[in-house]
Formats: structure tokens, C-alpha cells, sequence
């Protein structure tokens, strides 16, 4: 039994659970998941499942804002090799794709680095913030739930979050000790599209107040296949991931603390990686490119053996985790909460055999919770982190200079409840240095965020939450420093060192009725922002652009939601979708990469060991472009899943068989730098085999 929980049910606990064989849902039923998901069965048996990224601990239905969980069954069908195809479809989450290796969850029509992605609340301190073809370090087969919250609900992370927060939770440092010694999982999985191999296995052990945990995960897919393109497959789309970690820990009646270390290595190809621009450069505001050789470049076939004829990235992260969690540590305080990461992260960027560049971030994060005993009827939590970020690049995509990058915060958020109203306030005030190692002067400024939010419980299935914020973003030092040539979006990129920090005032307004045979959730947002930073195209040779950081006002306003009927004890349909708009104030000019609308249905059905689903949605043409930006027509997407739950000597056991693009259509993700050049994969299935112990 976890020693955190005073309920009757460990929220961990019941996670595995969920994973290992019950047809119980996640905690959040997210819109636009439930055919796929099994988020519409009934959930009345369960306790609700606390939103981990809520510093108050409290589940989906208590917080104003939009949050999604998923978990148990949800997770395990809706799991991909990255985590932005893993979320993609959620109504408010697209991908940045590219490829089959790098995937970054787009929320809202924001992308990194707005949509920050955490490791149960701490810095993951990798490269994917600084270019869509770098892979998130975060292994989707080995989480066991994973959060998107949304909107104001971000700004104790950093006020640079206002696209939302993505906060995956894993098991490499336990949090008990299991009941009978020792337990596990193991999980096989293969698809037909890109002949995915994959393989993940975790063991548990402990015995008085010790545990550890063993976990692991093998992955080797090929090129997927696209249908009616130029070639059969996309060429650099294929992905080999190796990742393993142990973790230990010291369980009490009050707490734990524990030590994880975890190694990733992952090998993946850079589709459409063009090196005839390499000796474009700007002369002011234009591109001059000379001596390209536009011939016929040499393309093989990316078959069992991968050809490397498209560059590849050799990606090692190491990285060491340390959690801590007590129970009342201190007169006053009913609980502390310790997460701090130590990560060594590099890779290469290969071409012919030779490391053409190469991206390092060595860093380290810490953050400290302490939640308070009730005062004058308010309950809440103060807290600090802090940051450190020494980023280099070399080679020749060396296109910022060698940056040291601190960020040190504090913040607090307060709930107040009175009858069926619950209030909630918070602010962060976070300082920033960046420091590069060239002539340029050093960045350094301050930011202030506050939200406030409140939630109303209308009736006792149906509640309101209104929220607002004004957060505060400081610019990255990609954004100050860039100087140079990035192949991976076929740009030069310039920073700019006089970029001020940016201003959003956010407004959130979600409806819900989360029990009976008809269930909803619908939103609408408002986004306003000051100075916002973008890359702002100057010139353009052929597919090559001149780019520089500046900043203008910018409006994003949009709907997403789901609304789910019960149609008998069985079946459930649903509708859900979602639309945002960006645009430039003044002269109303479009933002680049905005996902089109989608709009979708969905079948559910659970009938005893037996659950299964198929959706169907439609997404619309994007015609709303920026400045020498292509439209990309709509397209259908049909999906479907079967699942069987069963046991064997007593151990939990689940089959599931799911179809992907089963119309075979060509899609062309417009979030993506790559919409023209990698379409999203074609048909594909995938056949899975999760067991326990």
C-alpha cells in the first residue's frame, strides 16, 4: 500500500491496474479519445485519479480549466513511438511531425517552446525545444499516465507555457513496495505500416522499506509506408530506440525518496534534410545562394538494413532522477514534494557516415513543493525551482553559439471553497539569465505571472470553471543568438538580442457534465499576446528560407470539445473536434503552421472481456497561411481498436488489434515543417500482447 494515500485506492496502483487488464477509463474523459480509448465506459466504481502537474493534487473534474489523463487501458491503446503522435487527435493537440523518429505535441496552435513537456514535473533538458527533427526524450511504452493541461492551469511551470503543459509519469522510481515482492509487466507490439519491432518488460522488487525497479524497452521500425506519393515509403522515416533505467527507493509509512538512473539511445532518420542549401547565407535582409547542384540526388530504398541515404540522428541522453514525497514534514504543513533531474544529453546529426553537427545540453532542474494545513478555510502550495542549461551546437548546423541558460523561480497557488464554488488564485515570479560565448551581451530579465479561476457547480452532474491569466515569456536563446544555417526547416536563422519578454492575457471558459448517459465537455479560449516572438521569413531561394526572430501582437482564439451519449449498456457514441485561430492584430495577418479544424464521431463498445471502438473525423483544408507558406488540402481518418482482457494462472493478460488510416488516404499535416515533404503514414496495423506478474 502506497504510504502517501489516505484513500483506499493508490492512485499508482489503480494506474497499473487500469494498465494491466480492468476496462476501467482514465480519470479525465478527453475529447475525441473515446473511440479509440474506451474513455466512455462507466467509471462510477473508481476513485477519481489525482492530476499529478496540480500542485493541489486534484482530479480532472476539480480544476476550471481542460485537463486530459490518460491512463490504464487509454494509454496502452493509444500509444505511439513519440509522444506527439501518442497525444495527437486529443480536440486542442496536434503534432509537429517529422518523420517516424521526432514528434512534438502542438496544443492550441503552439508549439515548443510554449507547450513544455515534463518527467513527473521536472525538466526533461533535452534538444526538442530548439528544432521539430529532435526527438523528445520521453519513452511513451514505458509511462504509465500521461496529463495535458491547458490554459492558465500552466503558469506555475513558467509563464512561457501558455500553449500547456505535458507531464508524463512513469514507474522507474517506485513509490511502494509491492504487496507480494515482487511484480511486473511485459509488453510486445508490431505493426505492418513501418514493420515496428517492439518489446518493453519492468519489474518491480522490495521487501520492508526497499524497492527497485527494472525496466527496459527495444524498438526498430522501418520506413513507413505513405500511399499515392512520389515513392512508397518516406524515405529517413525509420526509428530504433533503446532505453533502460533502474531505480531504488526507501518507502515509509509517511513517504518516499528515491534515485532512478535511465539511458536512452535512439537512431532515427531527418526526412527531407536538403544539403544543396549549405552555402546560402544573407546578405541583409536576402538570401544568396550560389554553386547548388540541383541534379538528381541518389535515393535507396530504406528496406531491413536502413541505407542512411537521408542523414540520421545518434541520439544518447543519460540522465539521473531524484523524487521525494512525505506526509506532514513540518509543523504547518500537511505535505513536501522534491523532483530534481541531472541529464547528459547529446547527439549527432550523421551524413555519409560522418557527424556533420552536434547538439549537447548538460543541465540540471529542481523543484520544491510544500503544501500547507488549512488557513482561514484556504489550502494551498508555495514552492521554488530552479534551472541550469549549458546548450552547445557544432558542425555544420552550428547555428547558435555555446549558451548558458539560468532560470530560477518561486510561485504559490491557493484554493478556496464555499459551498458549490471553488476559487482558485496563483502566482510565479521566475528571473532569467542567458549567457552566450560569443560578443553578444548576456540576456537577463525577470517575469510575473498570476491566474485566478473559478468553478461552479452548477447542478450536481454539471459544473462551469471561468479562469484568466497574464503570463509572462522570457525569449529562449535560440530566439536571441541564432545565427546561422538549420537544414532540418530549411532555414538561416537570425536571433535577435533585443527581443523584449512576451505578455499573454488568457481566458478559458469550460462547460462539463462528467456523470449520466450523456457526458460533455466543451471549451472556448482567448489568447492575447504581447510581443509575440515568431520567425518571421525575409527571403526565400526555392524551398530555402532567411528568417529572423521579431515580434508583433498576436490573437489566438478557439473551440474544442466532445459530448459522449450512452446508448445502451454496451455502445456509447460521441462527437468531438476542435479549431483555433491565429492571427497578427492590426493588419489580421495569419500565423504559420496553425493545424486545420477537425470534427469527428465516434462508436464505443464494451460487452465483458470484450471492448472496442472506431472513429472517424474529418480534417479540414488549411487555406488560412502566412507569408510563403503552402495550403494543405483536408483529409478522412478512420481508426478502429478490438480488445480482449483475459487471465492465465491468475496473472492479467490483454490482446488488442488497432487499424490506423484504414481509408489509405494521403494526409498532409499542415503543424508540420515537413507537410510537403512526409505525409502522415498510411494504413497500418498494429497487434499487441500486455501481460503482469
Amino acid at each position: 500500500m502506497n504510504p502517501l494515500q489516505s484513500n483506499s485506492q493508490h492512485p499508482l496502483r489503480l494506474a497499473i491496474l487500469l494498465a494491466l487488464g480492468t476496462h476501467a477509463a482514465a480519470s479525465a474523459q478527453p475529447p475525441g479519445t473515446a473511440s479509440l480509448n474506451a474513455n466512455d465506459r462507466p467509471v462510477s466504481t473508481l476513485s477519481p485519479i489525482a492530476v499529478s502537474a496540480s500542485p493541489l493534487g486534484l482530479d480532472s473534474a476539480s480544476i476550471a480549466t481542460p485537463v486530459i489523463v490518460l491512463g490504464g487501458d487509454a494509454l496502452v491503446r493509444r500509444r505511439e513511438s513519440s509522444l506527439g503522435d501518442t497525444l495527437n487527435g486529443l480536440p486542442g493537440v496536434n503534432a509537429n511531425t517529422f518523420g517516424g523518429g521526432a514528434s512534438r505535441p502542438v496544443i492550441r496552435g503552439q508549439d515548443a517552446p510554449r507547450v513544455k513537456v515534463l518527467s513527473d514535473g521536472s525538466e526533461l533538458m533535452d534538444a526538442s525545444a530548439v528544432s521539430p527533427d529532435h526527438a523528445i526524450s520521453s519513452e511513451p511504452m514505458l509511462a504509465r499516465q500521461i496529463e495535458v493541461l491547458r490554459g492558465p492551469a500552466t503558469l506555475l511551470y513558467g509563464g512561457g507555457a501558455i500553449g500547456g503543459v505535458v507531464n508524463v509519469l512513469d514507474n522507474r522510481i517506485p513509490t511502494y513496495v509491492p504487496e507480494r515482492g515482487v511484480e511486473g509487466e511485459v509488453e510486445l507490439r508490431a505493426n505492418t505500416g513501418a514493420r515496428e519491432r517492439t518489446g518493453a518488460v519492468g519489474i518491480t522488487a522490495g521487501a520492508d522499506n526497499l524497492a527497485v525497479r527494472v525496466e527496459g524497452l527495444k524498438r526498430r521500425s522501418d520506413d513507413y509506408k505513405v500511399p499515392d506519393w512520389d515513392t512508397d515509403r518516406v524515405q529517413g522515416s525509420y526509428n530504433d530506440t533503446s532505453t533502460g533505467s533502474i531505480g531504488i527507493s526507501w518507502v515509509t509509512p509517511r513517504g518516499y525518496t528515491g534515485l532512478a538512473f535511465s539511458s536512452q539511445r535512439n537512431e532515427y532518420g531527418l526526412p527531407g534534410h536538403a544539403h544543396e542549401y549549405e552555402d546560402c547565407h544573407p546578405h541583409g535582409s536576402h538570401l544568396h545562394c550560389g554553386g547548388h547542384d540541383h541534379g538528381d540526388h541518389d535515393h535507396h530504398d530504406h528496406d531491413d538494413e536502413h541505407s542512411h541515404a537521408a542523414p540520421y540522428v545518434d541520439l544518447h541522453s543519460k540522465r539521473w532522477d531524484l523524487r521525494s514525497e512525505y506526509r506532514d514534514p513540518l509543523p504547518g504543513f500537511s505535505r513536501v514534494r522534491l523532483r530534481a533531474g541531472a541529464t547528459d544529453y547529446r547527439h549527432h546529426e550523421i551524413e555519409d557516415d560522418i557527424a556533420v553537427s552536434t547538439f549537447r545540453n548538460k543541465g540540471y532542474d529542481a523543484r520544491i513543493e510544500l503544501e500547507h494545513k488549512p488557513l482561514a478555510g484556504w489550502r494551498g502550495v508555495i514552492g521554488a525551482s530552479t534551472l541550469r542549461s549549458d546548450f552547445t551546437t557544432q558542425g555544420t548546423e552550428a547555428f547558435m553559439p555555446r549558451t548558458l541558460t539560468h532560470n530560477h523561480g518561486v510561485f504559490i497557488v491557493e484554493e478556496y471553497q464555499l459551498g458549490d464554488w471553488r476559487f482558485e488564485a496563483g502566482a510565479r515570479h521566475e528571473w532569467q539569465r542567458v549567457e552566450p560565448d560569443n560578443k553578444q551581451p548576456s540576456y537577463r530579465d525577470g517575469a510575473n505571472s498570476v491566474s485566478a479561476s473559478a468553478l461552479w457547480r452548477l447542478a450536481p452532474q454539471y459544473s462551469v470553471g471561468l479562469s484568466a491569466a497574464r503570463s509572462q515569456r522570457l525569449p529562449t536563446a535560440q530566439e536571441l543568438y541564432s545565427n546561422g544555417i538549420h537544414l532540418a526547416t530549411n532555414t538561416y536563422e537570425i536571433g535577435n538580442p533585443e527581443l523584449q519578454k512576451e505578455t499573454s492575457h488568457n481566458i478559458d471558459l469550460t462547460l462539463r457534465k462528467d456523470e449520466g448517459d450523456t457526458t460533455f465537455q466543451l471549451s472556448a479560449f482567448h489568447n492575447r499576446v504581447k510581443n509575440y516572438i515568431y520567425a518571421e521569413t525575409l527571403d526565400q531561394h526555392e524551398n530555402f528560407r532567411l528568417i529572423q526572430y521579431s515580434q508583433r501582437d498576436t490573437d489566438f482564439t478557439g473551440l474544442e470539445g466532445r459530448i459522449s451519449h450512452k446508448l445502451n449498456a454496451i455502445v456509447t457514441a460521441s462527437v468531438f473536434g476542435d479549431y483555433v485561430r491565429a492571427k497578427f492584430r492590426g493588419d489580421g495577418g495569419k500565423l504559420p503552421r496553425i493545424p486545420g479544424a477537425r470534427l469527428g464521431l465516434g462508436l464505443n463498445a464494451d460487452w465483458q472481456a470484450w471492448a472496442g471502438g472506431v472513429e472517424f473525423y474529418r480534417v479540414y483544408s488549411q487555406g488560412r497561411i502566412a507569408a510563403y507558406e503552402t495550403a494543405t488540402p483536408g483529409y478522412n481518418m478512420l481508426n478502429a481498436i478490438i480488445s480482449y482482457n483475459g487471465k492465465i494462472s491468475g496473472n492479467d493478460y490483454q490482446i488488442y488489434l488497432r487499424g490506423n488510416n484504414l481509408l489509405n488516404n494521403l494526409a498532409l499535416n499542415h503543424a508540420s515543417f515537413l507537410s510537403q515533404v512526409a505525409p502522415l503514414p498510411g494504413r497500418n496495423l498494429t497487434l499487441g500482447l500486455r501481460a503482469s506478474f
